[in-house]
């Protein structure tokens, strides 16, 4: 049985280790579903919930009880005009009256119901902007993650394959300087020709410890932008090889449809609540309609026994509230929020002028990084083809170490600016994604 227990365990084990490889797409999903700025979001619509809710509770019967029991330590005492009990008792003679008891008790039930309020109805009218306003922040907050997952998985990828590619460099100088020690203890070249290319070497296996530890950070980062534990392993299963950049090269300019941009209809709905928000003071101009109605019991009593001498009371109102007079607040309060409302539209036309130029700053930066990413790919080709010749030339005896060394700095050059332009292209993708607000449709 514990045997059973143990393989079940490892199995999960397994599992649990084999769920840490993504592809992009699913490192974006975890991040939209794990990140804490989006669980945070998601609790935001969640207070929207209540906060519609408590807009209409507020329109919903409220009920109140009380109770209070009163000891009066010092009965009040009132001054009365003599005459009024003795009509001879001289001018100015005063009679002193003690008003109360010393027990008194008060308990009863109220209830409180709105009939017609133009500004409640105006705030129902207002909840499903309110609510969807609180969506449109967690869709906000999504796009970010998805473009900060994006661009990290990126990072991690080219730093991965910049690594690989280095390492076939330290692999292919090792070749080399094997068949050069046997050369130079035959006597055909200086030791000289030798420590150049040592040197070669030695700054190679720096440049790769630096890429590697840059491969450490790139994938915290990336854990860190998809809400995973730094410490928990994660594997990447897309592969820089089977980005093709080709596609890109075909892509037409296209004009930005502001509605798919999440600033611009965010501002929109504000724009809603901004014109309800108008609506509203202008109805608080309309009187309101109440009905209120009390049950309940008043006790006075000699001595303390709060269980009898109760007596009933009932009270049954309906309540009218006309405004009649404010002092012109409710103008102010009218013009601050017009004001308000053309400081939208112009905010409004701002942003789509920003996304007009955001989107073409996008485009040029996609084009201007294809075409270097194309020069960086012949310049490669370029250099690869020449460290080719140039070993050959140096082993047949017509070339000089200096031109293999050389040689050697050229292609690692080139395959840096190489990796350098795909990152920037790569890049460049996404920004324009996210400019014609393409880059996380729900």
């Amino acid at each position: 049985m514990r045997i059973k227990y143990l393989i079940f365990f490892l199995i999960c084990g397994i599992s649990a280790q084999a769920q840490q490889a993504f592809t992009l797409q699913q490192a974006v999903q975890y991040g939209l579903k794990n990140h804490l700025s989006a669980k945070n979001a998601e609790l935001d619509i969640i207070g929207a919930e209540l906060t519609i809710k408590q807009i209409k509770a507020s329109g919903l019967p409220q009920i109140n009880g009380s109770f209070q029991y009163t000891y009066n330590a010092i009965i009040p005492t009132q001054l009365l005009d003599a005459k009024n009990f003795d009509p001879n008792a001289p001018d100015g003679a005063v009679t002193k009256f003690k008003f109360g008891v010393p027990w008194a008790g008060q308990t009863g039930v109220s209830l409180n119901q709105l009939i017609f309020d133009a500004t409640w109805l105006v705030g129902l009218k207002a909840a499903p902007v309110y609510r969807e306003l609180a969506k449109k922040a967690v869709t906000n907050t999504k796009i970010t993650i998805a473009e900060n997952v994006t661009k990290a998985y990126f990072s991690v990828l080219v730093a991965e394959e910049r690594s690989k590619i280095l390492d076939l460099n330290i692999a292919r100088i090792d070749s080399t300087i094997r068949e050069m020690k046997v050369m130079n203890q035959q006597g055909f070249i200086e030791k000289i020709d030798l420590d150049r290319l040592e040197v070669q070497r030695n700054n190679l296996v720096t440049e790769t410890q630096k890429v590697k530890n840059l491969i450490v950070l790139s994938r915290s980062l990336l854990k860190f932008q998809m809400g995973m534990k730094l410490d928990e392993p994660i594997t990447l299963t897309d592969k820089l090889e089977d980005v093709d950049t080709k596609p890109l090269t075909m892509l037409e300019a296209q004009s930005v449809d502001y509605t798919n941009r999440i600033e611009y209809s965010t501002l929109m709905v504000q724009r809603q609540l901004s014109t309800l928000d108008i609506e509203r003071t202008q109805k608080g101009a309309i009187p309101k309609f109440s009905f209120n109605g009390t049950f309940g019991a008043g006790h006075s009593n000699t001595r303390f026994n709060p269980f009898e001498r109760w007596f009933g009371s009932s009270a049954l109102s309906l309540v009218i509230q006309i405004p009649i007079y404010d002092s012109g607040l409710r103008k102010i309060q009218l013009q601050q929020q017009r004001l308000a409302l053309t400081k939208l539209d112009q905010s409004a036309l701002l942003l789509r002028e920003s996304f007009d130029l955001e989107s073409q700053n996008a485009s040029l930066n996609l084009k201007n990084g294809l075409e270097t990413l194309n020069v960086q790919q012949r310049n490669l080709d370029l250099a690869t083809e020449v460290i080719r010749v140039t070993k050959i030339k140096y082993q047949s005896g017509t070339g000089s170490n200096i031109e293999v060394v050389n040689a050697e700095s050229a292609l690692k050059e080139a395959q840096t600016n190489y990796f350098a332009a795909l990152y920037d292209v790569l890049i460049a993708k996404v920004d324009l994604d996210k400019a014609q607000g393409k880059l996380l449709v729900e």
